[in-house]
């Protein structure tokens, strides 16, 4: 039986601030992408996450991200390899020590926004994180792209990858995601985006925005937590690959 993880970003309200509906979204997704505050997140509303993803034996990763709290980590930063490695190596450093205090662990890393994106290419920062990850623990599995020059770094250093598409998110020609300024990036129907994952695990492919079709690899579904109908979205996308006979799974 094919077997797919479900993930979502989660934590990513701060203070006051509420983002997303965290706990609707854990009785759904198998993985969940817990902010580590650099681009959002506080520590007593990750504390709260990381709980109530323990409570549903919903597994725990480290979404690490550019030190950008005013943009959300959607914006590129040209950090010094040896500062962003460090900074990666803080982050998951502090999601870990409030996932043990609520009898969990740090499944696995996965980069957030901009840094996700840059490190597609840029393979001095992808370098930089592999080493953060390898660094903290070999045996941290990291979600990204297949294909990316950050899967060639993590892999030089034995890092086990998995590769992610994005059920709510349209792809380039080239397989990368389009930009979030353009129109069309973000897609909303929860039956059309249930129908295109389908086709993405059963055939291993999915339309670009110029209408041609393109490979992909799927061990793991994302479903953004902040879009709006999130929890519709990421319902009718598990509830449709258990129509198909597909086991909906944590990958660890």
């Amino acid at each position: 039986m094919t077997s797919v993880d479900l993930n979502a970003d989660l934590g990513e309200g701060f203070g006051v601030w509420e983002l997303g509906n965290d706990a609707a979204m854990l009785d759904v997704v198998t993985s969940a992408n817990v902010a580590c505050g650099f681009h959002a997140g506080n520590p007593a509303g990750l504390a709260r996450t990381s709980r109530a993803a323990a409570e549903r034996g919903v597994r725990i990763g480290a979404q690490v991200s550019y030190l950008d709290l005013a943009g959300f980590g959607r914006r590129f930063i040209d950090v010094e390899p040896a500062e962003l490695t460090a900074e990666v190596i803080y982050q998951i450093g502090a999601l870990q020590a409030l996932a043990r205090s609520a009898g969990t662990d740090v499944g696995y890393v996965k980069p957030h926004g901009a840094l996700y994106n840059t490190i597609v290419t840029h393979r001095e920062q992808a370098r930089a994180v592999a080493e953060a990850v390898h660094a903290v623990d070999p045996g941290l599995p990291v979600l990204s792209l297949a294909g990316s020059v950050f899967f060639e770094e993590a892999e030089r250093l034995g890092l086990r990858t998995v590769a992610e598409a994005f059920a709510d998110r349209a792809y380039r020609p080239d397989g990368a995601l389009v930009s979030r300024r353009e129109h069309g990036a973000v897609l909303h129907d929860p039956e059309q985006i249930a129908e295109r994952v389908s086709r993405m695990v059963d055939s291993g492919q999915v339309s670009a925005v110029d209408g041609s079709t393109i490979d992909i690899r799927v061990e793991s579904i994302c479903v953004h937590g902040d879009s709006p109908g999130a929890v519709k979205i990421a319902t009718a996308v598990r509830d449709r690959l258990r129509r198909d006979g597909v086991d909906v799974a944590a990958f660890i």
